[in-house]
């Protein structure tokens, strides 16, 4: 390793949680990289999502998925293709629904993407999936500085605004996670339905 160079294991990204049983390993994060988005999912048991189901119809990336380990199982605009270590799946069409379940305990897939013609702009969805690390042990204050950034960086982005306003609640200020899930509502409607299911967010539910 040097200033010009970096190795690492992909065993040494520790492994966050997020969006249920996704666990996602920020490597693009960890090594500081800014040319392109990359970063792995790993799957403790068959069944786990290893790419969560989404599409990129809003950032317009095209997306490459390379299966690691184990073996996956993808969902395509509802074609199915059964991807063994070592295949590449290239989603050129950002509208194509995606998703992909592990078939094997201990499959993980790479994931690289960027939208073409254009520098790379790391995503806002980082920064909420990174704060989701200090749900244990709980500490809200922490994610709370990390949504500061996000919020600089990301101004008046609706996923951003209501990771703040869970954030809030969970740290016991209702007042404030209130007026920020009320100014997240007016960016994104769906953050109200959203509220109504969160747990995150249940000191806020008789207001809703």
């Amino acid at each position: 390793m040097s200033d010009r160079w970096t190795s690492l294991r992909l065993d040494d990204v520790p492994a966050i949680r997020v969006a249920g049983e996704l666990r996602w390993k920020p490597i693009r994060r960890t090594l500081g990289i800014e040319a392109f988005g990359i970063n792995a999912y790993t799957a403790e048991k068959a069944g786990d999502d290893v790419v969560e189901r989404h599409s990129e119809e809003t950032l317009r990336h095209e997306e490459v998925y390379v299966v690691l380990s184990g073996r996956a199982t993808f969902e395509l605009d509802g074609e199915t293709l059964d991807a063994p270590a070592g295949t590449i799946v290239f989603l050129r069409d950002p509208t194509v629904r995606r998703h992909a379940t592990a078939a094997e305990p201990g499959t993980t897939v790479l994931a690289i993407g960027g939208k073409p013609g254009e520098a790379y702009t790391p995503s806002a969805w980082e920064w909420y999936f990174e704060a989701e690390r200090f749900r244990d042990p709980l500490d809200p204050e922490a994610a709370l500085r990390l949504m500061a950034e996000a919020n600089e960086r990301f101004p008046d982005h609706a996923g951003v605004v209501y990771s703040t306003a869970c954030w809030e609640a969970l740290a016991g200020r209702p007042d404030d996670a209130w007026v920020t899930l009320q100014r997240a509502i007016e960016l994104d409607p769906r953050s109200r339905e959203w509220a109504l299911r969160d747990d995150d967010l249940a000191s806020l539910r008789e207001r809703l």
